[in-house]
Formats: structure tokens, sequence, C-alpha cells
């Protein structure tokens, strides 16, 4: 198996150009499997002499070892493309990797703001500086509408309107949706549209809403960038990211009582299932909320119970 492995990274190498990180990567996944087959007794194994039981036990043996979750399915990733390397090149018959189901992933549990804290990280930008103005306007609109850094960047004029409240969003796979501009955020975006410099973009109506200092539309780095130094001025958790005020739009919804299924049509999430994360961050919160303020949830409330059992 090893001289079929070694064509593969040259086809790597020299036909699809990949970075020398993930020829590494590949080798080593692959060369895994090789020592498995080679630690099960079969010395020599053509790759169209594995099937999918050899394959199954080499994750089997992955899990064993402690391989996290992520690291297994980018191993059976490899493998996939490999064997269908193989197959083209006559190598193999079948790809035995394609049965395979990734292992399910553990799914973390959103960080997100609360209102307070959003409330510092907004009093965080100069409000006296036309720079601070657009930030302030930046974090207010995300926060209003629940929008990804990259439909923030791709916002338009003509997108807003005022008088209805909303934005047109353009969300990702070209799909738009419609969003909330609430008061506080409308209130910013005028204070900016008067201070705002613009390039020369003609009569054109798809002028950016949100631009650098030189009239030109922002880019998601950009946007990152200055989140990052309001994060540190204003003592905040450094896991916060553009997306978090993303994720305090929804769970804060969620807290007041909307319904999931508005949630997601104001996140533009295909499926259910992704808005539904949500729901348990709010769950937590309840939870943690009803461990501090019951007198019979708290810790303390089970040492006296103890107490009577000593005395018995």
């Amino acid at each position: 198996m090893h001289a079929e492995i070694s064509q593969f990274l040259r086809y790597l190498d020299v036909e699809r150009n990949a970075s020398d990180l993930t020829i590494k990567s590949y080798r080593e996944d692959l060369m895994d499997l090789a020592d498995f087959l080679t630690d099960e007794g079969q010395k020599k194994v053509a790759p169209r002499e594995v099937d999918a039981s050899h394959l199954r036990g080499y994750v089997s043996a992955l899990h064993d070892a402690g391989y996290a979750r992520t690291s297994i399915a980018r191993k059976l990733a490899s493998l996939r493309s490999f064997y269908r390397f193989a197959q083209r090149q006559g190598m193999a018959d079948t790809n035995p990797a394609k049965p395979l189901r990734n292992p399910r992933g553990q799914r973390k549990l959103p960080h997100f703001l609360t209102a307070d804290e959003v409330k510092t990280l907004l009093g965080s930008p100069d409000s006296n500086d036309p720079m601070g103005l657009r930030d302030i306007a930046i974090i207010e609109v995300i926060y209003s509408a629940g929008l990804r850094v990259s439909e923030v960047v791709g916002m338009n004029d003509r997108d807003l309107d005022f008088d209805e409240g909303t934005v047109r969003i353009r969300g990702k796979g070209k799909k738009e949706r419609i969003g909330s501009i609430g008061t506080h955020a409308a209130k910013a975006l005028h204070v900016y549209y008067a201070v705002r410099k613009r390039a020369d973009h003609g009569d054109s109506k798809d002028l950016p809403t949100f631009t650098n200092k030189f009239g030109q539309r922002l880019t998601t780095r950009s946007i990152a960038r200055m989140l990052e130094k309001y994060i540190k001025e204003s003592g905040l958790d450094s896991r916060t990211t553009p997306h978090t005020l993303r994720h305090s739009f929804a769970t804060h919804l969620l807290d007041r009582g909307a319904d999931i299924r508005s949630v997601q049509e104001m996140l533009g999430h295909k499926s259910l299932v992704t808005t539904q994360i949500y729901t348990h961050v709010s769950t937590a919160a309840l939870k943690q909320a009803y461990t501090k303020a019951h007198p019979r949830a708290s810790k303390k409330s089970v040492e006296p119970a103890k107490a009577s059992s000593r005395a018995k």
C-alpha cells in the first residue's frame, strides 16, 4: 500500500498543487492506516484488498486510542480522497471509506454577551470621532438584526427601509431575507450618515453602508479587528467575536419569549436544528439562575440534611 500512497501524494503535489501542510496531513493519515493493517497481521495489503470492515476496525481503534471526533472525521476524509484517486487509477474497485459515517460532533454552546455587556461594548467607541460613530452603528446593526459580518459588509444604503424599520439581507448561498432594524440601530445609522465619507461611486444605488476612512467598502477582517480592539478596551470575555453579537441576538430573543421559528427566519438558518442550539443556551442560563436564586437548589441547602443524618 505504501507505493500507492506515495503515488497519491505525488498527485497532490504536482497536479493539485497542495500545500506542504496538506500533503503532510494526508501522509500521516494514510500511513496510520497502513501501520494499523500491518499490526493486524496483514503485512502486504493492496488498496483493493481493503474493505469497509477493515476501516471500521481502524476507526474503532482510533476511538479506543482517544482520538477526538474531529480528528477521526479528518482521517476518514483523507481515506475517501485516497480511494477516489485509487479508483481512477485502477488501484481499487470500490471506495470502502464511502459508506463510513463521520462520528457525530459534540456541539459546543455558543458564547454570548448579556444585555449589559452589549451596552458596555457600545460604550467603547469614541462617539466624538467619525470612525467611532461608524463602529457604534456597526455593532448596533449586527446586534439588532442578528447579522453575519459578511452580511454587514455587503449592506448597501438601498437595502435599508427606515420607515418600515427593516433591512434586506443577502445571506449564504445568495439567499435574501428581511431583518429588523430597531430604534437604537436606526438612530446610530443616522448619526453615522452625517459624518460618513464617500468614495466616488457616481449615481449608483449600490452605495456601501459602511466604509473605511477612504470611503471604500469595509472588509470582514477590518470589522473583526475593530471589535477585537473594543473587546480589549472594555475588558469583556476574550472569546467574543463579531459572531458573538449574532449569538447574543438569538439568545436574548428566545430568553424573552420569541418563537423559535421566527428566530430561525431572522437568522436565515436553513434547518431548525441549527437554531435549537440557542434554546440550550437559554436553558443553561435558566438553570444557572435557578441554582443561584432558589433556596433549596443551592449547595448550602444540602448541608443541613447531611448534618441531620450524622445526628442519627
